[in-house]
């Protein structure tokens, strides 16, 4: 019995590594010698270049031009017509009216700024079906879009879900006077707003041999008024899932407060180099509610720069942390120095 144990032990295999340098790990690696004055040299470094980097941010973001406009208030008659849903299908506008102090040269950009709409709620980000989006036929029943998903007739919605049936529908046109009696329309270009990759990747119209047949059997979300197939009407590329402004809207944010681009300036005739100084007014029609969750509406010019726009967290962040950076260096700089000379002190 002790024989054939002690074979049975023999032959089988063992568990330890082949004894090559790799399986052994002893491969020649660099080991870096770490000294006092390498280690310092690093520091300040680091620290100087995060430092250089945060001011030219900031700078660059203080250059920036951005003038904002709340028109919550000026169109709170409107904002009370739509707090009841039984005027949906009554239109009502207001006007804005404002100056431009300076010239807004380069390109201008125009984004609508929402306050207090909370988009991060675990419901609301769910309530969303991706392949729809994608233009497959799905049963949205299946899917996360309850309660936004059919009918009570039994016509699905398309497109399905919380996000979509909130988008925001505010229509914003922007006029420049010529002089005290004479306004013109300033060019705004509705597409081009959004990421390549949702334009191309993310969202895709389904197959039929015209957008209207594609939607055929389907039917608006509740707080729409358009079906999705006419949500451009002087563009049909602009159409469907890849409307721009809906992309965008679907791209939700994780703060109560946050900024959507919504037109981006087209530079032809008067405002070939931007937008010039003068008198302006928006026209609204408005059909976004938001004094029921004490919400605030603000439309936004902003030109921008290569680091791009007023946004100083960025700059901020790197000053920040380039100080603490140049701060550490010096006290260890200090710490060193002074145990070098208590050990010149005992040597002696």
């Amino acid at each position: 019995m002790k024989n054939k144990n002690s074979q049975g032990a023999q032959e089988s295999p063992s568990r330890c590594p082949d004894n090559s340098a790799f399986k052994q790990q002893k491969l020649p690696a660099w080991k870096p010698k770490l000294t006092a004055p390498t280690v310092l040299s690093s520091f300040f470094t680091i620290g100087v270049f995060c430092l250089l980097v945060g001011i030219c941010l900031i700078l660059y973001a203080r250059s920036v031009k951005e003038i904002q406009i709340n028109y919550s208030d000026i169109c709170l008659n409107c904002s009370k017509l739509r707090e009841n849903s039984s005027n949906w299908d009554k239109e009502c506008n207001c006007s804005v009216y404002f100056t431009l102090q300076e010239n807004m040269l380069g390109d201008v950009f125009m984004y609508y700024r929402l306050q207090n709409f909370y988009q991060n709620h675990r419901r609301y980000v769910l309530s969303r079906s991706d392949a729809q989006l994608l233009g497959q036929d799905v049963n949205i029943q299946n899917s996360n879009c309850a309660p936004f998903t059919i009918y009570p007739n039994g016509t699905p919605m398309a497109p399905c879900g919380a996000i979509a049936n909130s988008m925001f529908n505010d229509s914003i046109q922007l006029f420049y006077y010529l002089n005290s009696s004479t306004a013109i329309k300033v060019p705004l270009l509705k597409s081009g707003n959004s990421w390549w990759s949702d334009k191309n990747v993310k969202f895709r119209n389904p197959t039929s041999y015209n957008l209207s047949s594609a939607f055929a059997g389907t039917t608006r979300p509740p707080y729409w008024q358009k079906p999705a197939y006419l949500l451009d009407e002087e563009d049909e590329r602009n159409n469907g899932y890849i409307n721009d402004d809906f992309i965008i809207w679907m791209r939700v944010s994780a703060f109560p407060t946050f900024r959507n681009l919504y037109r981006h300036l087209r530079h032809t005739n008067q405002f070939a180099d931007g937008l010039p100084a003068g008198n302006y007014t928006f026209h609204i029609t408005y059909n976004f509610p938001v004094t029921k969750f004490k919400g605030e509406k603000q439309v936004v010019l902003s030109t921008s720069t290569w680091s791009g726009g007023s946004n100083l967290f960025l700059g901020i962040a790197y000053t920040v942390s380039g100080a603490v950076i140049v701060l550490a260096g010096f006290i260890i700089t200090a710490i060193h120095l002074k145990l070098r000379k208590k050990k010149t002190y005992f040597q002696r």
